[in-house]
């Protein structure tokens, strides 16, 4: 696909209504209903573009796909490469070693087991397993989009993926405060925020979770996320090495290695974002855009959902996402304890 087809039919027209959709959910993200819910508008957008997709699809024009899948696509690598903005090495610098290794341990096993739990024991396809492990392991929806070109997943995949992560960041965002309120998590509140960033899926299940235990839980807990969505580059360019690994070409030779380059632009934008040189409010500015860029990014993943197509998956996503919340909850307080605590 181009890179920025004006020219094609229809092309203006889909994208119109993936932004109006788009706009309507950032619109109701802000109201007080949907902020005591926690709902960030990628979500809301998903849920109405799958709304739409399946009841008024043969009422839109055909020539309109054009713009929609412009918006699934590139739309979706641009807004991951402006996610650079929301943090800085500093903030990863200011979590310390033994918060960076609890992220780096949490956020490889629960990659790995996911992926081959949910491939070789559940027989998932690999597009719904390995997204649903990336959106645990690093950051929620961020991370399920993200992967989402390297495995080449169809929308009612990512959309599975993505409600895997809605369902159990909220549960996460509520269990994890109760717990540590009826003193059953022997931590103090610096430590738990550690544990809070480290294992819960969204960052906005992160910040009210955060936010419901303590300021500085809060404080801390979003420095640890913001460094696992750090990482969410590297960990692109390490699937996408495993999955082109061994394939070849018609004539029998090795296809190259595809770096993404959207991860690349992620870090090298994370880097300028470091130096400082923007104004903050420039800064929070090009973050509203780029909320914007992802809303629109998953609006355009719902509106391409069938239904029928998710019926088919069938229970087991659920059965693979429950397994790894619990050992996102186990195996990071065993981890959190052992390095942090």
């Amino acid at each position: 696909m181009k890179y920025f087809p004006y020219k094609t039919p229809g092309f203006f027209g889909g994208l119109g209504l993936v932004g109006t959709i788009s706009a309507t959910a950032l619109w109701l993200a802000g109201t007080p209903s949907f902020q005591s819910l926690r709902l960030s508008p990628l979500i809301i957008g998903i849920l109405i573009g799958a709304v739409v997709g399946n009841t008024i699809r043969d009422k839109i024009p055909t020539h309109w796909s054009t713009g929609i899948i412009y918006s699934a696509k590139i739309i979706l690598r641009l807004a991951i490469i402006l996610y650079g903005f929301r943090i800085t090495f500093a903030q990863i610098a200011g979590v310390g070693v033994d918060g960076f290794f609890v992220d780096l341990i949490m956020l490889s096993t629960t990659l790995m087991i996911g992926s081959f739990v949910g491939i070789k024991l559940l027989g998932m396809d690999k597009e719904t397993a390995i997204m649903t492990s990336a959106g645990a392991s690093i950051c929620g929806a961020a991370a399920v989009v993200a992967t989402e070109p390297l495995v080449k997943a169809e929308p009612h995949q990512t959309a599975i993926a993505v409600g895997t992560v809605v369902v159990f960041g909220t549960i996460g965002m509520f269990a994890y405060p109760m717990v540590y309120r009826m003193g059953w998590i022997p931590m103090d509140e610096n430590t738990f925020g550690i544990y809070i960033g480290a294992t819960v899926h969204g960052v906005a299940h992160v910040v009210g979770a955060g936010e419901a235990v303590g300021e500085m839980a809060a404080q801390t807990s979003i420095i640890v996320k913001m460094t696992r969505v750090m990482l969410l580059a590297p960990t692109l360019i390490v699937i996408g090495s495993i999955l082109d690994r061994g394939k070849t070409s018609a004539d029998g030779k090795k296809i190259p290695l595809v770096i993404p380059w959207f991860a690349v632009g992620f870090v090298a934008i994370a880097a300028f974002n470091s130096l400082g040189l923007l104004a903050d409010n420039v800064v929070a500015q090009i973050n509203v855009f780029d909320t914007l860029l992802l809303t629109m990014a998953m609006t355009a993943l719902g509106i391409e959902t069938n239904v029928s197509k998710v019926k088919g998956v069938g229970l087991t996503p659920i059965y693979l996402a429950t397994g790894l919340f619990l050992w996102l909850i186990g195996g990071g307080y065993f981890f959190t304890t052992l390095l942090a605590g």
